[in-house]
């Protein structure tokens, strides 16, 4: 990280190599915890957990494991059946995934992932994993909510099988550590837009980056899955705008998008050198932190934001 990356948020997105090996060992040895092969399961959350629960649903039904849907927990369709319901919570007081749990105790068996073991969610839900080692003081997540999935895909590593072309996360944790050290470079830090980009598991991963930048910078960014963005979505690219795609980049997208006078930026698709994705989102919370700061903002204090979201009688 350079000098001028000094905010707490910042701090936390550099342990990342080291929480996601924490993360790794303990999801390899969580089968008591976490889905089992087969079973049909739903994962929800809210925000940023909401994103991770996306990602995590569509690696583990594509690898085989079961059928999988996420869905924010506000969301929930709790008249549909499921064999077991996952709930990513960091604070663990978040209503909306509070009242889901509640509605399903002792109906269908359920699990949390959480960073604080002193919380609500620790009675609602039957298991519950806890990484309090990924806990943040930033109100922006960043490694919890990557900690959460690297634990997640190491227990489908565990189980026998991820999707192909996800790489183990022995590999991902080395990319981490290269998003780390290697520059954004002064395109994506100086646009005036940026779009992300997704397919499968990495939509979810799009939808969080857009998420960091508009939360950490108050920045114009959208995400969609990658090959919606030639219906409609380009419209708004040219000069001064960013199109980052994580993982496969859709054939001829490149050419269109830099056609149009946009910056096309993939770091993490089948070339040579890529990134695992989600190492690619640590150098998007990057940017996220470095346009904070050149446009006087704290990325540690977003505006309009709390740590979590407790809703009174009178609310949602």
């Amino acid at each position: 990280m350079s000098s001028q990356d000094a905010s707490l948020t910042s701090a936390e997105i550099a342990s990342q190599p080291g929480v996601w090996r924490r993360a790794a060992a303990a999801g390899a040895a969580l089968q008591e915890v976490l889905p089992r092969r087969g079973e049909r399961v739903a994962v929800i959350g809210c925000g940023t957990s909401w994103f991770m629960a996306h990602a995590y649903a569509v690696l583990r039904e594509t690898g085989g494991h079961g059928e999988t849907d996420a869905f924010a927990a506000s969301e929930f369709p709790r008249d549909r059946s499921y064999d077991r319901v996952v709930a990513i919570s960091r604070s663990g007081t978040t209503t909306e995934v509070l009242d889901v749990l509640g509605a399903l105790r002792g109906k269908v068996p359920t699990a949390a992932l959480t960073a604080d073991p002193a919380t609500p969610v620790m009675r609602l839900a039957d298991a519950v994993a806890v990484l309090d080692y990924a806990d943040e003081r930033s109100v922006v997540q960043t490694r919890f909510a990557t900690g959460a999935l690297v634990l997640l895909r190491a227990h489908l590593e565990a189980e026998g099988a991820l999707p192909v072309n996800v790489r183990p996360v022995e590999q991902a944790v080395a990319d981490a550590e290269t998003a780390l050290a290697e520059p954004l470079g002064a395109e994506p830090t100086d646009a005036g837009q940026l779009t992300f980009l997704g397919t499968g598991w990495t939509y979810g991963l799009a939808q969080e980056a857009a998420l960091k930048m508009r939360e950490a910078a108050g920045a114009w960014t959208e995400s969609y899955p990658a090959m919606e963005y030639r219906h409609g979505p380009i419209s708004i690219t040219g000069p001064g705008r960013v199109t980052w795609v994580f993982g496969p980049v859709p054939k001829g997208l490149a050419g269109d998008v830099e056609r149009v006078g946009g910056t096309f930026v993939a770091r993490s698709g089948e070339a040579a050198g890529s990134l695992d994705p989600l190492a690619d989102l640590v150098r998007a919370q990057r940017l996220a932190v470095r346009v904070a700061e050149a446009r006087g903002l704290d990325p540690d204090r977003p505006r309009n934001l709390t740590r979590s979201v407790i809703l009174g009688n009178g609310d949602g």
